[in-house]
């Protein structure tokens, strides 16, 4: 019967994680950057049968290993070349996430604290986007989440037996992370078992062969790719693959810098309401009696903090970098109101202040959003706004009710309520929050992202979609983009030249030429290159053509 039951609630769990999922997937294009690159090395190992080397614009890319982008192909095999089939695998990862979750916390604590877990993660801001998206970070964190756990089972094991399972676990889950995105994983991984053993004076003791066991399977599976890069020859490949790795570390990628404290305010406002409930477990608590839970506490503490300093440390910073944290975080924020719920407790008064604080904060950005859209045309003629190219997005013709702002007044004045209503019970308190803050993260996805894509790569995106079957070039001139490759549906160029900018601008082409460029850049261009030739502008874009006899 126990046994059934508990078949019952994991079944509840994906079909609830399948209705969060995966409706909407397709509901809005793919996003520059990360979204379009995986998409399109995906779409690029289906033109061209090659599985093996990840390609972008069919040059080989050396900034990623291939496991996601084998995900994605099988995917786009399925559903075809598009958004949802982009997006399907995080789905499905946000299903398998939360029967982990679920799992683990039953396993800590029983099945109420494995379901508020899951509840918390599934409720939390960024971790429902992040399983609607098509970026690699949600297989690659629960790879490494795994391989941490299972280091935990290790350590805790009585049985020689379990020692040498556990292990080898470990590291298959690592070696998938290596897999999935890099060196990486091994590296949070091994800084999270040092600080560990640091902690405990190097008191636990690890067999000759329980180590030896986990290199080779890391090796195996670590390796895989590398593996068959080099039987392959391709040493260069391998060679370009950890250079990229260590420039990430030391200089800002791509444009993408932050201040110091960029990952500490991302987890706070980002993963509310588990961010905020979390807060009183960095404070100093009594012991937890029950010893694996205080335990696994520890772990997730220190895998916490490895993340959140490394990232910091890291000259690039992007938001996703500290979404590991997610794990540790939902953990110590469900832990929290577990122990409050358990102990009859009220919830702190400055934990109310945070609560009503970042919900305010939420509410205020989708009102001072509405009110930009609403005088936009004042906005722009002010000056306020020094950026022609975020001028030129503001000119888009983006259909508003004039009513979204409403989400944000109905999510921060809802908080306020359940906060601050005196005769709500404690529980009601806690799940409306949490299932008010669900209802205001998919009411954004669903209203608020489709219209902010209007303003941000729209008219670019449907400029590569309306020259799908012309025979062209397409090129964007003076940034950097993947959305020309994949929603121009570039296939495998015929001509070497065409990589080639000098080429396409100035040689002697063999078909016409399409330009994209960004208003602050063009005129620097269109000056220097006769040969271009404007055919309109477009909410920043600059669309222009060079004809094969200029």
């Amino acid at each position: 019967m126990k046994y059934s039951s508990n078949r019952l609630i994991e079944l509840a769990i994906i079909l609830v994680a399948s209705v969060l999922f995966i409706p909407f997937l397709g509901g809005v294009h793919l996003f520059d950057w990360d979204e379009i690159n995986f998409a399109e090395a995906a779409r690029e190992m289906i033109v061209t049968k090659n599985y093996l080397t990840v390609q972008i614009d069919f040059q080989a890319f050396w900034e990623k290993p291939p496991l996601f982008i084998w995900m994605q192909v099988l995917s786009m095999k399925l559903f075809g070349i598009n958004e949802f089939a982009a997006r399907f695998p995080n789905a499905v990862c946000g299903i398998v996430t939360l029967l982990v979750l679920y799992r683990i916390g039953k396993d800590l604590l029983g099945t109420q604290f494995g379901l508020l877990w899951v509840l918390v993660y599934g409720c939390s801001i960024l971790p429902l986007f992040y399983f609607k998206s098509g970026i690699i970070d949600p297989w690659f964190n629960l790879f490494i989440f795994l391989g941490v756990y299972y280091a935990f089972q290790y350590v805790l094991a009585i049985e020689n037996r379990k020692k040498y399972i556990f292990s080898a676990l470990s590291a298959f889950f690592i070696g998938l992370g290596i897999l999935t995105k890099g060196p990486v994983a091994l590296l949070v991984f091994g800084l999270t078992v040092s600080v560990f053993y640091i902690i405990k004076m190097f008191n636990v003791k690890i067999k000759l062969t329980h180590f030896l066991i986990f290199v080779i399977t890391l090796v195996l599976v670590g390796g895989f790719w590398f593996i068959l890069q080099m039987a392959n020859g391709n040493y260069k490949v391998i060679e370009d693959f950890f250079v990229y790795q260590i420039r990430l570390f030391r200089t800002e990628d791509a444009g993408h810098g932050g201040f110091f404290l960029y990952h500490f305010v991302v987890l706070l406002f980002g993963v509310f309401p588990a961010s905020v409930f979390a807060l009183k477990s960095f404070l100093h608590q009594k012991r937890d009696e029950r010893e694996r839970v205080h335990e696994f506490k520890n772990w997730m503490m220190i895998l916490f903090w490895v993340v959140l300093i490394l990232f910091t440390i890291v000259k690039t910073k992007i938001v996703h970098y500290s979404s590991l944290c997610y794990f540790p975080l939902t953990f110590l924020g469900a832990f929290m109101i577990f122990k409050i719920q358990e102990q009859k407790l009220v919830i702190p008064q400055w934990i109310k202040g945070f609560l009503i604080g970042v919900a305010a904060f939420w509410g205020l950005f989708l009102i001072v959003l509405q009110i930009i859209v609403k005088y936009k045309d004042k906005i722009i003629a002010s000056g306020i706004i020094d950026d022609p190219f975020a001028n030129g997005n503001l000119l888009a013709n983006v259909s508003w009710t004039g009513y979204e702002y409403i989400i944000g007044i109905v999510f921060f004045v809802g908080i306020c309520v359940l906060l601050l209503h005196k005769k709500l019970k404690l529980e009601t308190r806690i799940y409306g929050i949490l299932i008010l803050t669900l209802c205001f993260t998919y009411s954004t996805i669903i209203v608020i992202v489709p219209r902010v894509e209007g303003y941000s790569q729209l008219a670019a995106i449907e400029f590569y979609k309306e020259k799908q079957n012309e025979d062209c070039y397409m090129e964007t001139l003076g940034f950097k983009s993947y959305a020309d490759l994949f929603y121009f549906n570039k296939q495998k160029p015929t001509n070497a030249n065409s990589h080639s900018e000098e080429w396409l601008i100035n040689g002697a082409i063999d078909k016409p030429v399409y330009f994209v460029i960004k208003n602050y850049t063009a005129k620097g261009y269109l000056d220097r290159n006769p040969k271009i030739k404007i055919l309109y502008e477009k909410n920043g874009f600059i669309f222009a053509k060079r004809e094969m006899n200029q």
